[in-house]
């Protein structure tokens, strides 16, 4: 995650009128996923940054962007200098009027941390709850059915968690390396051993690492001292390809991790389909 640059206009927002049902915009799409399956048909959501093909880091705000924050009663933010765009825009917004929620906070990461908290499994548990009963304050006729739909998310998140557990019960400490933290806090779960942190925050802030920095990391997958390499399979320049080469060349495994929402899927099918994928590259190299 290279911090949001204000470069280029995306075409990310999409139609900037809601339809009818409680209004809700997220900065990022799995958040505004979230809110469609507790919300269901209670609920209109709009998400800022939503194409799974696009560079996140990318993104610039818009008119659209201001005009859907000013017509949201729900608005989702990851926090942890990850969307820092958005601080400005909450400025003139009505805060007793909307409900604002900062997914960091809620989580207790602060900034400076790994702001990947997508990737962290207490995030979308966290956040459905606190969806549920905001959207059952705005829209008490729909209770039963948006109940309902945190029963049924967690019911599927509990999926995610055995996955985890049976995943960690296998392959716990094996040493394994990224080309920037996305996977960083699944990898914790998983209880990966996480390899050349210092190159992989230089490479997620869009900083130069040093030649000791790549020379390590190098050594990481010459020296065949991990297991497997993670990458950001929506952003790579010329150090991250090189070091994925590197890792093929060196028969470690390479797996990429998405860190928007692929579309036309659920999050708890997203999370076990990264974690299936990692499960996979695992029991290639043991």
């Amino acid at each position: 995650m290279k911090k949001f640059g204000l470069i280029a206009l995306l075409s990310i927002l999409g139609a900037s009128s809601f339809a009818a049902g409680i209004n809700i915009v997220a900065a990022e799409n799995f958040y505004g996923e979230l809110a469609k399956e507790i919300g269901g048909s209670a609920v209109s959501v709009q998400s800022i940054i939503s194409n799974p093909d696009a560079d996140p880091h990318l993104f610039t705000t818009s008119p659209s962007t201001s005009k859907a924050l000013s017509q949201a009663q729900v608005i989702i933010y990851n926090g942890a200098d990850y969307d820092s765009w958005i601080n400005q825009m909450l400025t003139g917004v009505d805060k007793s009027k909307v409900t604002v929620i900062n997914v960091a906070d809620l989580v207790g990461v602060k900034s400076g941390q790994n702001p990947h908290l997508w990737y962290k499994p207490e995030t979308f548990p966290k956040l459905a709850k606190l969806l549920a009963a905001r959207i059952n304050q705005l829209a008490p006729a729909a209770q039963t059915q948006t109940n309902a739909n945190l029963e049924r998310f967690n019911q599927e998140h509990q999926q995610v968690n055995q996955n985890i557990a049976s995943s960690k019960a296998k392959y716990a400490g094996t040493q394994v390396t990224a080309t920037e933290p996305v996977f960083g806090y699944m990898a914790d779960a998983l209880g990966l051993k996480m390899q050349g942190l210092d190159f992989q925050w230089k490479i997620m802030n869009d900083s130069e690492p040093t030649p000791k920095m790549i020379a390590d990391y190098q050594s990481l997958l010459t020296g065949k001292k991990v297991k497997v390499l993670f990458y950001n399979n929506q952003v790579s320049d010329s150090i991250t390809k090189n070091m994925q080469d590197l890792a093929r060349k060196n028969d470690i495994a390479v797996v990429g991790v998405s860190e928007t929402m692929p579309a036309n899927t659920t999050i708890n099918k997203w999370l076990n389909q990264e974690i299936n994928a990692t499960n996979a590259a695992l029991a290639k190299s043991h």
